[in-house]
């Protein structure tokens, strides 16, 4: 998988108070993909970028909620969020990887 698929696939992690604690309770760390990428892509990508073992990968498309743009109004995209399950053992440190 090339680096441009690879990026292409996971847009970003997604650090919430939610999210913070199915890291802490589960192992698990949540992250914006791409609307097209499935569960399989995403493991690759994952796995390949971090350096790390998946054991399970959960997905769901968020809808995209309206907005008021002056008098009228649109509505923001759609997106996809995955849940992705680590080997035991293993962790992702965002802070580490920026560098």
């Amino acid at each position: 998988m090339s680096q441009k698929e690879i990026f292409g696939t996971v847009v970003r992690p997604l650090l919430t108070e939610r999210s913070t604690v199915l890291k802490e309770k589960f192992n698990q760390y949540v992250f914006e993909t791409s609307v097209s990428a499935n569960k399989a892509d995403i493991k690759r990508a994952i796995e390949e970028l971090f350096k790390v073992k998946v054991e399970g990968v959960r997905t769901m498309i968020v809808g995209g909620k309206f907005r008021r743009y002056g008098r009228g109004g649109g509505v923001r995209p759609d997106w996809k969020k995955a849940v992705v399950t680590l080997k035991a053992g293993q962790k992702i440190d965002f802070a580490e990887q920026a560098s």
